[in-house]
């Protein structure tokens, strides 16, 4: 009981070690969490629950928890914030089995780490948004910060189901360099978009919320041009890979993304065509999501580490011409 109390996660470990499978599905639970968190915290901005709990970390400044009267506003803030402690539960998961996978993966352990201080930083985050009254820039950090937790948790997912030896490049450098591209331009795309809707109408809140002072429809056509950027990249990247029979992977992960590219566009047109329904708004804020995963899945299927459980690649020993070589030299 003493080593449970002093150290759980060598407890656990000492006496349980998951399965591939069960590594895989642990990591992917705090991705499918972080999405939903997103989602529920747009569906909080897009009801105009921002303040329905007007404090933080109390709900109210009698109440911990969100009070009839308070009303719906009030329960839908307080039941996303509660989706927190259901966030927290999947990482907790995916740390405890990437801590006790055997042969050790320590990189793995450090990224499942990374996704618990992450959770505790944007919940701090959370805070300072209600606490200065739902202020543009504060909010557009908040989603910033849940796009670096579906981040982390994608690539800690994504590192589970391979190998720890050294990266080995799949593709050549014009590739490599591509996909390097689609992803700095996805990350101006995003970065962009929190700027549309920290200048749009959909504030958070029923009351008078101040917006970012800058002009609405010209701050979406740059978002507008920066997601054709990013629709011509990976259709080239794609083009490439095809044109070159390049691996399967990169390919698929290429022809993945120009879906999702796709369907976000129509979606993005819908909502700026038919002034910005809450439904498409939240729906686009879903595709976001799951656009940014689609980048970093092809961002790292160029390259491959090997099986999960493989050891480390050992050079192979030197020839008898390698000495002589050595020695003339």
């Amino acid at each position: 009981m003493l080593e449970l109390v002093r150290n759980p996660l060598a407890y656990i470990a000492a006496r349980w070690t998951p399965s591939q499978r069960t590594l895989q599905r642990a990591t992917l639970a705090p991705v499918v969490m972080s999405v939903v968190i997103v989602v529920t915290g747009g569906a909080v901005r897009l009801t105009g629950s921002g303040l329905g709990c007007d404090t933080w970390p109390m709900c109210s400044e009698e109440s911990l928890v969100a009070t009839p009267e308070m009303g719906l506003h009030g329960a839908i803030e307080f039941g996303n914030r509660m989706l927190t402690y259901v966030l927290c539960a999947a990482v907790g998961w995916a740390i405890i089995a990437a801590r006790s996978a055997e042969p050790a993966r320590r990189g793995l352990s450090r990224l499942a780490w990374s996704q618990f201080w992450i959770v505790m930083s944007n919940a701090v985050l959370g805070g300072i948004a209600v606490l200065t009254g739902l202020n543009p820039y504060t909010v557009a950090g908040h989603f910033l910060a849940a796009t670096s937790l579906v981040t982390v948790a994608t690539v800690t997912w994504l590192r589970a189901r391979e190998g720890d030896r050294a990266p080995r490049p799949l593709v050549g450098k014009p590739v490599r360099q591509l996909t390097w591209a689609v992803t700095g331009v996805s990350v101006a795309l995003i970065a962009m978009g929190t700027v549309v809707t920290g200048a749009g109408p959909h504030a958070g809140d029923s009351s008078d919320v101040p917006r970012m002072g800058v002009d609405w429809e010209t701050v979406a056509r740059i978002h507008s041009a920066l997601a054709w950027l990013v629709v011509a990249l990976a259709l080239a990247t794609w083009f490439v890979l095809r044109a070159f029979d390049g691996p399967t992977g990169p390919r698929a992960r290429a022809r993945e993304l120009l879906i999702v590219l796709v369907a976000q566009g129509a979606i993005g047109y819908a909502q700026y065509l038919t002034e910005l329904p809450e439904v498409l708004v939240g729906v686009h804020m879903l595709g976001s999501t799951l656009l940014w995963i689609a980048v970093l899945r092809l961002l790292l299927s160029v390259r491959e580490r090997g099986l999960p459980g493989m050891p480390p690649a050992v050079p192979p020993p030197a020839s008898a011409t390698d000495h002589a070589v050595a020695a003339a030299g």
